[in-house]
């Protein structure tokens, strides 16, 4: 039977570090704040949201919602991000995607405020996550894929690590994530020849293929340390991941839930950087 590789004791650690730095902002009179951007309201878009409140709450940053109509045009989502790059008082601003069909990401990801963007969609925080550049934030996602190992004492200096999926949002800047941690990485994605025997090589896998249980026992061997960042619709009002987490969790050496695992900690980083903005921002205008 495989470790279970849980985020609630990395998320826990990483929410005590969160509110300690949001009190002392606070006490200094600058109370770190994220405004969520939601168009429309797709349920895993809500159940997000709820997540995004509830551990809001706890570590002492403030959120506020905007929340655009199902058919909104670029030009309304447009106009709530100026606004949003405008207000001082917001420190962070996260928009739910992907959008809905119709809305141009490129260009909403060309309006925002890199020093606001804290979860990696303007290029010019993706550049910075290339170039292993100091400054930006990383998407919230991969950075928190690579807190999960880091968290359970995994390490990644020197270990060969696959990759299944190739994703702006996830599969590659997970990737550069990970060589900046001295990692040797594969990235691979459905059509790769061979894949299973690639998983059942490498010493870890990050499966982010948004494929639900793509991968079963097949793809790893005994030795494997498997990380699922996918997030599918199981039916019923559940959700699976990438992997089919039942029947590979006999198999491996360790392996994360698509419940309480890198999602735990994702929210964890995503408010990290909400007080990391608030930090930058108050000492730029100084």
């Amino acid at each position: 039977m495989g470790y279970l590789l849980e985020g609630k004791p990395v998320a826990e650690r990483l929410r005590a570090r969160i509110k300690s730095n949001a009190e002392e902002l606070a006490a200094a009179g600058a109370t770190p704040t994220l405004r969520l951007l939601r168009v429309g309201e797709r349920e895993d878009d809500l159940a997000y949201e709820r997540g995004i409140l509830k551990n809001c709450g706890l570590v002492g940053v403030r959120c506020e919602t905007v929340a655009l109509a199902g058919d909104a045009d670029d030009a309304a989502l447009l106009g709530a991000i100026e606004d949003a790059n405008r207000d001082s008082s917001v420190h962070g601003v996260m928009l739910f995607r992907p959008l809905p069909g119709g809305l141009d990401i490129t260009k909403a990801s060309r309006a925002l405020s890199p020093e606001k963007d804290v979860d990696c969609m303007t290029p010019v925080n993706l550049a910075r996550v290339l170039e292993g550049a100091p400054g930006g934030f990383a998407p919230c996602t991969p950075k928190a894929a690579v807190e999960m190992l880091k968290g359970h004492g995994i390490p990644l200096k020197g270990a060969n690590v696959v990759v299944v999926g190739r994703s702006l949002v996830v599969g590659k800047p997970l990737s550069l994530l990970l060589l900046n941690e001295d990692a040797t990485v594969t990235v691979c994605h459905s059509r790769t020849k061979g894949l299973p025997v690639l998983t059942w090589r490498a010493d870890i896998v990050i499966a982010a293929i948004g494929k639900a249980e793509f991968m079963d026992e097949s793809f790893f061997g005994p030795h494997s340390i498997v990380v699922d960042v996918g997030v599918n619709d199981a039916g019923g009002g559940k959700i699976c991941g990438d992997v089919a987490f039942g029947r590979t969790l006999p198999h491996v050496k360790a392996i994360s839930p698509p419940v309480g695992g890198v999602g735990a900690i994702t929210t964890a980083i995503l408010l990290s950087h909400v007080v990391d903005a608030c930090k930058a921002q108050k000492r730029s205008a100084v």
